[in-house]
């Protein structure tokens, strides 16, 4: 019986560590998923994905986040984007073309959830563009240089509900657009 104690103690030790190895040789979920800080080139999401924290876009010329796949959804979680336009009206007299808060990217099925804020982009906040079928639901855009929420004519099947549009658009000839 004594002889038994330390096989005993060893078969312990081998499968916990077996059992510590496995462990640490599993898949660490992507951190991808989770956006926050700064973002200084366009994010593209190939996943669901979330705000973690408030997030500054420094994106010249493009947009900030865009889908990269479709049936996906991009979450708030009662955070802020904020882009390059001033905070008193967005666009500073020019519009930046494509500098858009979030873009669909032509992806089918995507899903913008609130609550959280898209605000002081030089294009609109959040721009549905080649998309057939998407959500856009309970956030806030603000002070956008174009169009707070805006569908293109090449998407179809955009449901957009619950949302807040506010001091969005330019006095800009041939760029008065607005809310949604």
């Amino acid at each position: 019986l004594e002889e038994e104690k330390p096989m005993h103690r060893i078969r312990m030790w081998v499968l916990g560590s077996l059992a510590g190895a496995v462990f640490l040789l599993q898949p660490l979920t992507a951190a991808a998923e989770d956006i926050s800080g700064l973002i200084t080139s366009t994010r593209t999401i190939r996943e669901d994905s979330r705000l973690v924290g408030n997030v500054t876009c420094m994106v010249t010329g493009a947009p900030c986040i865009t889908f990269g796949a479709p049936r996906i959804s991009l979450r708030l979680n009662g955070f802020m984007m904020t882009g390059q336009g001033d905070p008193n009206n967005a666009c500073s007299g020019a519009i930046t073309a494509n500098e858009q808060g979030i873009n669909s990217g032509g992806q089918a099925d995507v899903e913008l959830r609130g609550p959280g804020v898209v605000r002081n982009f030089r294009s609109d906040g959040v721009l549905f563009n080649g998309s057939v079928g998407g959500r856009v639901e309970g956030i806030t855009s603000t002070t956008n240089c174009q169009s707070g929420i805006r569908v293109t004519a090449t998407s179809s099947r955009i449901t957009i509900a619950a949302n807040i549009s506010v001091r969005n658009g330019a006095s800009a000839a041939g760029a008065a657009c607005g809310g949604i």
